[in-house]
């Protein structure tokens, strides 16, 4: 990959976004507007016993405040759980009003709705409403929660278990550990993460009394999806009764694809009093009432023969999912990472065990690759606990194990169609120079420093929402709008699809405007998420640009007077073979506007849509290499270099591709080093509730990084292409947690958890050495 390579196109978007037109939901402000803002709850878990807001509702500027009871008068029907799990007893869901009903479980939840004028006059009130709040025993921790005598979350779920979950051949597993000449096992924690996208979530709802129609414009990633669960669970109305937009969105990293209590506040509220209300989120809300991410604790086992060849891989989970299930919560720690459980190596059975507790924390769900972080974390800490026992090098005990036969059948039903596993490590190991590592490991031994060096090979299962449309419409003033109904929301798409567009139809980038994000123009879609645009969207394009070229040739060969046969498309143009006959595809486009030019049976315009039906997976892959120093006496990390060696199949845009990966490796170096999600194991109060003491990577943590991307097609769409958006920040967790262990190895330390802060580190080499611990925080 070259960035000067001709496909690395610029972005369209970026002119507009950095001389500040771009246009985010706070920017917008409808006649009457009004401000909502919410009272939440201050405890972990409490009773209700009575709300006082009578001062409130006399409150300068104050249009209303309203409680759950108005709610439930109201008919206002609970937020959906969708996932569809394969559990082994049903999926408990319990019932969650977009006001706490009786009991509130978590920090945050909201409690009362206030609207007011102005948002000042609305946060005045707000504090003038007195709760009644009989504190009750919490719990924050998942294991904590399974255990007998924990406090109940959910008198519907008792011992706090929502689901089990299972995945594979347990007998045939049990068989091979049996007959295993090796055995490792590891207990391991993936570190719950906070999403904080630049842009918090705010939405406004409307009502249009003529229509009876709800119009909420929100910082969303799926406006399709949000609607259909506004509409059919919340307010029990016809679809087409409820039309959602989102404007520029300003991130997400998946927190943003669900539907939330604030969306179905502000909707209820501008009904009820005929004026748009809007609710901005404020930082410290996000923590407290967007979802979260990750939470796993697992116990993991790998089945080795004599020669060091995978037999068998067991991993038993108990996944936190917090005090409510959010729209796919369960689906990050059950049908996700099971489509990417043993990760980039051959092993013959796997099995895996999850069980979803309910805490008294925010509630979980998909966050940047959604699972498949997870699942590749805990096979690839497995295979450097393997080498280490073994006195096997970790790049060779990889080779070894690695897939190379394709397609191959996964143990868990997942055929890989293609990949560069071995290339990818082999390619890496060279860009990164690992044969030289001694001597830059024995530079830093001479000055007082710990260096380590970690591998870390990963496969993405790349899909999101099966399904995706596209339109092609051509505009009376000469442009062309591609519709789309996946959404962007940073990834630039207003390149990408265009770039597509260009090269399918020979017309200018330029000709071409993205729309999207809109029920009213988008006719169906699945929006952001699982790594599936280009796959799913610009698979629906291609086909949607294949329709208006042969539309066009029907057209063409009237105008050109010609058999339909003899009419060639080539860069814009359809000629008559063997003659200078030749017209263009926006001049095509006008006449066919004309039902006196159109062939028998030709419906007026180019105009096409397609509905690409497609479950099919691509399957992203790469090797990454960290070398990382410490202090000892501090426990201080520094990432010295970061090799990247990934495969995305035929990539569309490098430029724009890389941006994608460095991206995913600076959140996984995060999760890897920095950050931490505190709750109080007793009372569940958030202790790492602002940005404060929730630490993000700066670019002062991040090294540069040494990227190649390789392009392997896959066949599984017509572009070849294979997602990109998730894949960094799962492979560099393990990347840099191999590295940071590697380094302490020579103390004796073969495994750390997420994160690896400096006083974590500190710790390990203190235990190393032989010093008596220091007592820890009663935290999580």
């Amino acid at each position: 990959m070259r960035l000067d390579d001709a496909r690395s196109v610029r972005r369209l978007e970026d002119f507009r976004f950095l001389t500040g037109r771009g246009r985010y939901a706070e920017d917008f402000t409808l006649p009457g507007e009004v401000r909502g803002y919410l009272v939440r709850s201050p405890h972990g878990h409490a009773a209700i016993d009575g709300i006082e807001s009578a001062a409130a509702r006399q409150a300068p500027g104050v249009l209303g405040v309203y409680t759950e009871s108005d709610l439930r008068a109201d008919g206002i029907g609970p937020l959906p759980c969708i996932a569809q799990v394969n559990t082994i007893d049903p999926l408990i869901v319990p019932p969650r009003y977009a006001l706490a009903r009786g009991r509130v479980r978590h920090v945050g939840d909201p409690v009362a709705l206030v609207v007011a004028e102005t948002r000042d006059l609305a946060r005045d009130a707000a504090e003038l409403i007195a709760v009644d709040y009989r504190p009750l025993d919490a719990v924050a921790d998942a294991a904590a929660a399974l255990s007998p005598g924990a406090p109940l979350v959910w008198d519907e779920a008792p011992g706090n278990l929502c689901y089990r979950f299972q995945r594979g051949d347990r007998e045939a597993t049990e068989a091979a550990f049996a007959q295993a000449a090796h055995i490792v096992e590891i207990e391991l924690v993936n570190n719950r993460l906070v999403p904080t996208p630049i842009e918090p979530r705010a939405a406004i709802g409307s009502c249009d009394p003529a229509e009876d129609c709800l119009h909420p414009l929100l910082t969303g990633q799926g406006v399709h999806g949000i609607r259909r669960q506004l509409a059919e669970w919340v307010f029990r109305l016809p679809l087409e009764r409820i039309q959602v937009v989102a404007p520029d969105v300003g991130g997400g990293f998946g927190m943003k694809n669900f539907l939330y209590p604030e969306w179905v506040l502000v909707l209820w509220a501008a009904r009820r009093l005929g004026r748009p209300v809007k609710w901005v989120a404020e930082r410290a809300e996000e923590f407290v009432s967007g979802t979260q991410g990750r939470d796993n604790r697992t116990r993991a086992r790998l089945a080795l023969d004599e020669t060091g060849r995978f037999m068998a891989l067991d991993v038993s989970t108990v996944a936190n999912l917090g005090a409510y299930l959010s729209s796919n919560g369960p689906g990050s720690s059950t049908n996700s990472p099971a489509t990417a459980m043993g990760g980039v190596y051959a092993i013959p059975a796997i099995f895996m065990d999850v069980r979803g507790a309910f805490t008294n924390t925010v509630p979980i769900d998909a966050y940047r690759g959604a699972g498949k972080p997870e699942a590749n974390y805990v096979i690839e800490r497995l295979v450097d606990i393997a080498a280490l026992r073994l006195g096997s090098d970790p790049v060779s005990l990889r080779r070894r194990n690695l897939i190379t036969e394709f397609p191959h059948r996964s143990a868990l039903g997942m055929t890989i169609d293609c990949g560069r596993f071995a290339a990818n490590l082999d390619d890496a190991a060279a860009q990164a120079e690992v044969a030289d590592f001694p001597a830059r490991r024995a530079a830093a031994a001479a000055r007082g420093q710990l260096r380590g060096l970690g591998v870390g090979c990963f496969l993405e299962t790349a899909r999101g929402t099966p399904n995706e449309g596209a339109e092609i419409r051509f505009d009376p003033d000469g442009h062309v709008s591609l519709i789309l109904g996946t959404q962007s929301n940073g990834q630039g798409h207003e390149t990408s699809y265009p770039q597509i567009a260009a090269r399918l139809l020979g017309l200018p980038i330029e000709t071409f405007r993205l729309a999207q994000a809109d029920t009213q123009t988008v006719k169906a879609g699945a929006g952001h998420g699982g790594a599936r645009s280009m796959h799913q969207g610009g698979t629906a394009l291609v086909r949607a640009a294949e329709e208006v070229i042969e539309k066009g040739r029907a057209m063409a060969a009237v105008l050109l007077q010609a058999d339909i046969a003899d009419v060639e498309f080539t860069a814009g143009r359809f000629t008559v073979k063997g003659t200078a006959r030749r017209t263009d595809l926006l001049a095509v486009s006008r006449a066919a506007t004309d039902p006196a030019n159109l062939p028998d049976g030709m419906p007026p315009g180019l105009d096409s849509y397609v509905f690409n039906q497609s479950d099919v997976f691509t399957f992203p892959n790469g090797c990454h290499i960290a070398e990382v120093e410490v202090d000892p006496e501090t426990g201080a990390v520094s990432i010295e270099r970061y090799t990247i060696v990934d495969d995305y199949g035929r990539l569309i845009n490098p430029m724009l591709t890389k941006g994608q990966v460095q991206g995913g490796v600076a959140q996984g170096i995060g999760q890897a080093l920095l950050e931490r999600t505190v709750y109080d194991l007793r009372s569940g109060q958030l202790l790492s509730g602002s940005l404060t003491d929730y630490a993000l990577p700066r670019a002062e943590d991040l090294p540069p990084f040494d990227t190649s991307l390789a392009e392997l097609p896959t066949a599984a769409n017509p572009l070849g292409v294979k997602g990109s958006g998730q894949a960094g920040c799962i492979a560099a967790p393990q990347t840099i947690i191999a590295a940071i262990v590697n380094a302490l190895a020579p103390l004796g330390v073969d495994h750390l958890d997420m994160p690896a802060t400096p006083e974590r580190v500190w710790r390990a080499i203190r235990a190393a050495r032989g010093f008596r611990p220091l007592p820890a925080s009663g935290a999580t």
